[in-house]
């Protein structure tokens, strides 16, 4: 399948920047970048409409929220450590025609304030999904939704899953109910 519009189709590599948080304990996953095929289950297993607003942490390149915006009219607010990955999606967000509808920081996720989003979007770690399971459930409002895809949030049950496969792989998409 080929890449959505507005992403570069060659693999990027860490920034400086990527490389300091890593090493100082900031970064919470690798970059990785989310296929199509992935990002379409998340958004489908999620329910994601126009009336959400979508907190993507850990954006790298902005996919995910560039994909939600252009296929599903929601809004939003990427997050991610990586200067250069957040340059990246404003780009790609600035192509496409979607600026006034998603914005990308440059923020350690830990904190950020998560308390206007219905839906979290996540593909990081597995200990990192722990860490960030108090902060999700005490900001978060009831009825947010988050979505991981690969990894879970330990003990915590999903309120419902799905899986995508390409030729090699087979993705599980967790979602989880406030």
């Amino acid at each position: 399948m080929n890449s959505p519009k507005g992403f570069a189709s060659n693999q990027s590599q860490p920034s400086k920047q990527t490389k300091q948080a890593k090493r100082s304990g900031r970064n919470l996953a690798p970059y990785v970048r989310t296929l199509p095929i992935v990002i379409d289950a998340m958004l489908e297993a999620g329910n994601v409409t126009a009336t959400d607003y979508i907190y993507d942490l850990g954006c790298g390149d902005g996919r995910i929220l560039l994909t939600a915006a252009q296929r599903c009219g929601a809004r939003g607010l990427g997050i991610d450590l990586d200067p250069e990955r957040i340059q990246e999606a404003k780009a790609a967000a600035r192509q496409l025609g979607l600026i006034p509808h998603i914005r990308f920081k440059h923020q350690d996720l830990l904190k950020v304030d998560l308390s206007t989003a219905t839906v979290v979007t996540l593909y990081l770690l597995p200990e990192s999904n722990l860490r960030l399971r108090h902060k999700l459930q005490t900001e978060l409002k009831p009825g947010s939704r988050i979505i991981t895809h690969s990894f879970d949030m330990g003990d915590w049950l999903p309120t419902r899953t799905a899986q995508v496969s390409d030729v090699i792989n087979t993705y599980t998409i967790y979602v989880w109910e406030i």
